[in-house]
């Protein structure tokens, strides 16, 4: 059983389609788990309608993304649990999850897997294909070669039963959290990233706030969580 959990906060411009390429997974037994943060347009009904699992924040305060996540996995039954960003679709989705299953089956310590991120071809920019090459491959240096730790947000797949045993995210972290949770199942087990498979999102963020402005948040929150164990950004901007 796979367990996709996808944190959403006004979502339904998105969701909708990230559900439905989801629904292509024809080879294994999985279920889609929203975890709301109390949106306040369509991204619920949406969810339903399309037959996800929903689970709503009932908090007062804003929610981390890290917090929305493990609230995802109250609800899931999976032996893997796959982390997307509401934006996310996996080509060829059924080789995809094979592929995956494959690597945690062939080895045993592998308990966190990440892939390559691509921005979608139709909103795709030059800037956005050079500085994901470049995420991409940090991400190659600390996972299989340093074998310290590092992910983004978009895909994450981590075996359920370390996930818990670490306790989840660090919802104290309003960003960092995803990089700060590979850190810790590189204590664990191993960690990596397969480069041979992709993902595609919308890149919303960096064609927001520009790419100078997303490096520099990525970088501060990344040492903030590492050497403070508190993010820099006090709230992770909304963008939509």
């Amino acid at each position: 059983m796979i367990s996709i959990i996808i944190p959403t906060l006004n979502e339904e411009k998105a969701i909708g389609n990230t559900i439905n390429s989801l629904r292509e997974l024809r080879d294994y037994d999985y279920e889609i788990i929203i975890s709301d943060g109390k949106s306040k347009d369509g991204t619920v009904d949406i969810a339903k309608s399309l037959g996800a699992k929903t689970i709503v924040y009932d908090g007062a305060a804003r929610q981390t993304i890290g917090a929305g996540r493990n609230l995802g996995t109250t609800m899931a039954s999976g032996d893997f649990f796959v982390f997307l960003d509401a934006d996310v679709v996996i080509p060829d989705i059924n080789e995809f999850f094979k592929k995956t299953l494959r690597l945690f089956g062939k080895d045993e310590r592998l308990v966190g897997l990440v892939v390559r991120q691509e921005v979608s071809r139709e909103v795709e920019t030059l800037p956005d294909r050079f500085f994901f090459t470049m995420v991409n491959y940090t991400y190659f240096i600390l996972n299989n070669i340093f074998k310290f730790g590092g992910a983004g947000g978009e895909f994450q797949m981590i075996k359920a039963a370390i996930f818990k045993k670490l306790g989840g995210y660090n919802e104290n972290l309003a960003a960092g959290e995803d990089n700060d949770m590979f850190q810790r199942l590189a204590k664990k087990g191993r960690t990596r990233i397969d480069m041979s498979l992709t993902v595609l999102h919308l890149g919303r963020r960096a064609h927001k706030t520009g790419w100078p402005k997303l490096i520099f948040s990525w970088t501060t929150n990344w040492f903030s969580a590492l050497i403070f164990n508190n993010s820099a950004s006090k709230v992770w901007e909304e963008i939509r």
